[in-house]
């Protein structure tokens, strides 16, 4: 299995190891090995014969899904592992997920936690030839649970971190950032390049035209939600942590970093306090998850709610009908910006 660049030349597998032992309800590698024995007659699903001349690429979730496509255009033939519709925190991958890596050219991920089923399943292929890249490698990681807009209590060496991305303490909903999305568009780019060399003219252009369009949404983003820097926003969990520090905002967050750990009693008081308090107006829910905590929270205060999107995952109906990054964030800022006013 080859890694993506010389500077990149000690696979992740090997960095992750200790995490691997401490994500909960990974599927042990001895296991997996057996299951893929099993299956080793049995046909590939493969990519099929419209992938024929192209890239053949294997993303974990959707943002890595829409991200690729929107550097590789028609020159890569890609499939999502995670399912469209499907909240991917505590997703884990089946024996016959894997199959498709053994016909891929490259398996995209996008690290800092929210994939930590990925080294796993990267230790049973067996495909020699395949690039795997991690795109949030080049992204300046924020620590979870965190509020990162006081400078003296959190300084830069606590809230943040730059190369190791392997710890679940890390948010790792870094495209909610423009900024952090241009990074990733720009690692798998250069990526496609060192693997497609015939196509980089194609490559470079497509990643000139997202470049503008995130910096458009970056511009927007700040001329709207400017005039509400240092207020606070009520939201499912913990995903905005690059998105608040980017704009000013700070986020509570009903759950922690991953969408399935819900609020206890107390916590739940706490946020009622808090949006008491800080006369929040909206709490913001997400189509993936289960809103009733949130309508609770939103009844007890007198809250409208409102669906704010991680975008961590879309719906097939969503995706089919043309929604994608630049769009999704759009309407996220609409939303926003409307629930202050």
């Amino acid at each position: 299995m080859n890694s993506y660049s010389s500077k990149k030349a000690s696979h992740h597998i090997s960095r992750g190891t200790d995490v691997r032992r401490a994500a909960a309800g990974v599927f042990s590698l001895v296991m997996l090995l057996g299951a893929m024995t099993i299956f080793s007659g049995c046909k590939k699903r493969g990519f099929g014969k419209d992938a024929e001349g192209k890239v053949k690429v294997v993303v974990s979730i959707y943002p890595m899904y829409d991200f690729v496509q929107k550097i590789g255009g028609d020159q890569v033939a890609v499939k999502m592992l995670v399912p469209a519709g499907t909240e991917p925190h505590s997703w884990e991958p089946s024996t016959r997920d894997m199959l498709d890596l053994e016909d891929a050219d490259m398996f995209v991920y996008n690290g800092a936690g929210i994939d930590a089923w990925a080294e796993d399943v990267l230790d049973t292929v067996q495909n020699k030839n395949l690039t795997v890249l991690e795109a949030s490698e080049d992204v300046t990681l924020l620590k979870s649970g965190e509020d990162h807009h006081d400078e003296d209590e959190h300084n830069e060496e606590d809230g943040h971190e730059e190369h190791d991305h392997h710890h679940g303490e890390y948010d790792p909903h870094v495209w909610l950032s423009p900024k952090n999305a241009e990074k990733e568009l720009a690692t798998i780019a250069d990526a496609l390049i060192e693997k497609d060399p015939d196509h980089a003219d194609v490559y470079r252009a497509n990643l000139e035209a997202a470049k503008k369009e995130c910096e458009a949404l970056d511009s927007a983003f700040r001329e709207k939600l400017s005039a509400y820097a240092g207020r606070y926003i009520v939201v499912a969990h913990e995903a905005y942590g690059y998105l608040c520090e980017n704009y000013g905002l700070k986020q509570i967050g009903i759950e922690g970093v991953s969408a399935d750990q819900e609020p206890d009693a107390a916590r739940m008081r706490e946020i009622i306090d808090m949006v008491k308090e800080y006369g929040i107006k909206c709490i913001f829910f997400e189509e993936l998850v289960d809103p009733k905590v949130a309508k609770s929270i939103a009844e007890e205060t007198g809250c409208e709610t409102r669906a704010l999107s991680p975008l961590d995952g879309l719906t097939k109906e969503d995706i089919d009908a043309g929604r994608e990054y630049f769009s999704v964030m759009r309407d996220n800022l609409e939303t926003l910006a409307a629930s202050f006013e």
